[in-house]
């Protein structure tokens, strides 16, 4: 963006500074993540040993079934155990078990003023079969440690089988002043879910899962939550999906569908978040906060499954995470509809894929759409070696680095598309391309560039096939030569051959004034083709050796490197 460019040479120094810091706040960060790679057994900030987390792994010695009716409910042992004991009033139940055995706990039946409670300082399975439970007054299940040191939960495993219900109350009472209970499902030690059945949670008074240790998700459980109070699911530490189906649904404002303390990992399963509230004060951290599909305060790193992100609220980011982020596998949609949020002094805007440290583009399948401003931004740096990116903003540049970008390889698409300041890909560092393909698209805005550098900087072309719709930054070093022609035809088809490869491209209805291309051999282009066959990339905008038929060729020249603004 060019309004923020004219300052920051008045500020070199400082910038240069901050960018060294951010730099090595990364690679703590990294270095620190794969660290405990090695530890998570690859996980990256997911269990701390993957077999424990398996619940096919734990033999149980006793089973406690706890079957509610209405008004009332009855509780059965086998065997009876003298360490597991019970209290019952009315429908809410509490279970204090203070010996070794591993209990599994099996919850079913019906109850619109019921709860379960459970003290317990060993690990233990609580399995929904068929339960349908609201507590008005707090938790639907809260597991706690034991009782006479609060804190210090166990794993619980959480089995769903069937179809089951969970809902609070819009007010929390009766919680001890010693303990938390923080949503529908509250545990103060680790929450792994698991089993084939479905589970909806509705939250009106706090989250809809809620861990002050980490939240998994295994196996093939169908989970559906519904918050219009409280975060989706909150973790004092990680969550990680591995398995199963989640959608979540968050309507309150400030919170967030997925909040981590540490690391947020998509590994497998199907995700999908829908956040439709807005910023606002938070009175509990006495500032103004904005809504995100996702929130992590180390990692955000996906390596599999499906993730699928909506934000339609005030001031909403798609994911958002305090450190870095890693793309390695599966596929991330986010799309951010929302406008900027502005109370007084106070300036929320909203962002699809925003975080403080490092980006890295290595597998899978990005793509992010923000209507007002960047699609995917790093206050650090941007690499991209593999994978496919695709990012678009409707009024800001389409991806922007504080720091250094660098693609290597991979597919890559930036567009932005507005009408106001936006370039496709702008890095506040030096911004090399050497492999991959790129599709950069600039705003018609004068001089916005598909290309842009920091003045203090310099765009490098080294490698890779480039198509971009616009100018190149001034001053930019050409090692790979390009060519241009003066204009391009919107809505249209245009193929490129690059040293025997076929690529189909289609122009959208307004973008930068130029057409610049780039190859390991001079590229020749055709307009107005028809195209068939190939790899279909960007959902469909580009078309990796493809067929095509009739056009006309585009006469090219030798870019003469003149267009940046300074």
């Amino acid at each position: 963006m060019k309004k923020t460019k004219k300052s920051k040479a008045l500020g070199t120094g400082i910038l240069a500074a901050r960018e060294i810091l951010l730099l090595f706040a990364t690679v703590l960060l990294l270095c620190g993540g794969c660290e405990r790679d090695e530890i998570n057994n690859g996980s990256g900030g997911g269990n701390a040993d993957t077999t424990e987390d398996n619940i096919d792994n734990v033999t149980f010695d006793m089973v406690v079934t706890v079957t509610y009716n209405s008004t009332s409910c009855s509780v059965t042992m086998d065997p009876v155990n003298s360490e597991v004991e019970y209290s019952n009033s009315d429908c809410h139940v509490t279970v204090r078990h203070s010996g070794s055995s591993n209990v599994k706990y099996v919850l079913k039946g019906t109850a619109s003023d019921g709860s379960f409670k459970l003290y317990s300082n060993h690990k233990q399975a609580v399995v929904f079969d068929g339960l349908t439970l609201t507590n008005p007054n707090g938790a639907a299940v809260n597991v706690q440690g034991p009782e006479a040191t609060p804190g210090k939960g166990k794993r619980t495993y959480v089995v769903v089988n069937g179809t089951n219900t969970l809902s609070d109350g819009t007010t929390y009472s009766g919680t001890p002043s010693t303990e938390d209970e923080k949503g529908v499902i509250f545990s103060e030690g680790k929450l792994i879910f698991s089993g084939d059945g479905i589970l909806n949670i509705t939250a009106k008074g706090k989250s809809g899962i809620a861990s002050d240790d980490y939240v998994r998700f295994m196996g093939n459980p169908t989970l559906n939550i519904t918050s219009t109070a409280g975060h989706g699911v909150k973790a004092n530490d990680y969550i990680t999906v591995s398995g199963g189906t989640l959608g979540i649904d968050v309507s309150a404002n400030t919170k967030k569908g997925f909040s981590a303390s540490s690391t947020v990992l998509i590994e497998g399963g199907a995700t999908t978040i829908a956040i439709t509230g807005g910023a606002a004060y938070d009175s509990e951290d006495s500032e103004y906060k904005g809504t995100a599909g996702v929130k992590a305060d180390t990692l955000v790193k996906v390596t599999g499954g499906t993730l699928t992100i909506t934000n339609s609220g005030q001031g909403g980011k798609g994911i958002s995470c305090d450190g870095a982020a890693v793309f390695s596998g599966g596929s991330v949609k986010v799309t951010v509809t929302g406008s900027n949020y502005t109370s007084g002094n106070n300036s929320i805007t909203s962002k699809g894929i925003i975080c403080d440290g490092a980006i890295a583009f290595d597998g899978g399948t990005v793509w992010v759409s923000s209507a007002n401003n960047e699609g995917i931004e790093s206050k650090s740096v941007i690499t991209i070696s593999d994978g496919e990116v695709y990012c678009y903003s409707g009024n800001d540049d389409a991806m922007n680095a504080a720091g250094n970008m660098d693609i290597t390889g991979g597919f890559v698409c930036a567009h932005a598309g507005g009408s106001n300041e936006g370039d496709a890909l702008d890095a506040n560092g030096d911004l090399t391309l050497s492999g991959g393909v790129v599709y950069a698209i600039a705003s018609r805005a004068n001089q916005e560039m598909a290309l842009d550098a920091d003045e203090q900087h310099k765009l490098y072309v080294k490698g890779g096939v480039l198509i971009a719709l616009g100018n190149l930054e001034r001053g930019a070093s050409l090692t790979q030569s390009c060519y241009s022609h003066s204009s391009w035809s919107k809505n249209a088809w245009y193929s490129i051959t690059v040293d025997g490869i076929t690529y189909a491209f289609r122009t959208p209805s307004s973008g930068g004034n130029k057409l610049v291309v780039s190859g390991s051999t001079q590229p020749t282009v055709y307009s107005g083709v028809t195209a068939s066959g190939g790899t279909p990339h960007f959902e469909g905008m580009l078309l990796e050796g493809c067929t095509t038929t009739g056009g006309s060729q585009v006469s090219l020249t030798a870019y003469t490197n003149n267009g940046g603004w300074w």
